[in-house]
């Protein structure tokens, strides 16, 4: 009996390749994360095994801060150490990682000119805080949102869409699973975000002891950079709660 197949396609093949090339890292380096098996590759389309089951929930927010964790640890420990955002860190094919500071400088400086910042003033203290949390260990960044993972009927968790992989500091993207699922489903409680971070350095620890270091205040930042990052997105693909506006205390 044959099995059923999911066919993604993309806008160039170019965007085709670079969502090979980072399923293969991730295959390579960050083994805890399960992907779906890769059936063909297309000039423009990738065709997958189709996994059926649901989006990730709150409820299932501290399994997959250990998941990201384990992945983050694994990925460090295989690939990542000597990654910095001083040295531009390459797949195994020569093509340079995105990196950490560049694509979110840019895209700052995109939302001020939105208006997602109301001033130059805000930029600038965006972008330090950006500059402010870029310190290593560095562990990767795949757009952890509800929709990239599904929970299957057995209870697995698969990774799916490697559309986006950037170097990020340890935390960055548990951060985005955080502030996706507050986008998604509203705010979550202070403990279940402590209860998070701590499964996230739990996990992250046992590859290395200052892999496990991330603390509240870094977290936030984080968050604070993903709700303005994010801010466009309000309406669109089920977000429906600013966290922006959470941040800044609006009701």
């Amino acid at each position: 009996m044959s099995r059923a197949l999911f066919t993604k396609h993309y806008a160039t093949p170019v965007h085709a390749a670079r969502a090979v090339r980072h399923y293969r890292w991730i295959d390579g380096h960050a083994k805890p994360m399960r992907q779906p098996d890769l059936h063909a590759i297309g000039p423009d389309s990738l065709t997958f095994e189709r996994v059926e089951g649901r989006c990730v929930g709150p409820e299932d927010l501290p399994r997959m801060a250990e998941l990201l964790g384990h992945a983050h640890g694994a990925a460090w420990r295989s690939d990542l150490q000597s990654a910095s955002v001083r040295t531009p860190h390459h797949f195994h094919d020569g093509t340079p990682f995105d990196d950490y500071l560049g694509l979110r400088q840019l895209a700052l400086r995109r939302r001020h000119e939105q208006g997602y910042l109301p001033n130059t003033e805000a930029l600038d203290a965006m972008l330090a805080l950006l500059h402010e949390t870029a310190h290593e260990p560095f562990a990767f960044y795949k757009d952890s949102n509800p929709r990239n993972f599904i929970i299957t009927t057995a209870g697995d968790i698969v990774t799916v869409d490697t559309d986006d992989l950037s170097l990020a500091p340890m935390g960055y993207d548990l951060a985005k699973l955080i502030a996706t699922l507050h986008l998604t489903y509203g705010p979550l409680a202070d403990r279940a975000v402590n209860d998070a971070l701590f499964a996230y350095n739990e996990a992250a620890g046992g590859y290395g002891a200052q892999l496990g270091a991330t603390d509240r205040r870094r977290l936030d930042d984080f968050l604070t950079l993903h709700a303005v990052l994010t801010a466009p997105y309000i309406g669109h693909n089920g977000y429906r709660w600013s966290l922006l506006l959470h941040l800044q205390g609006t009701p």
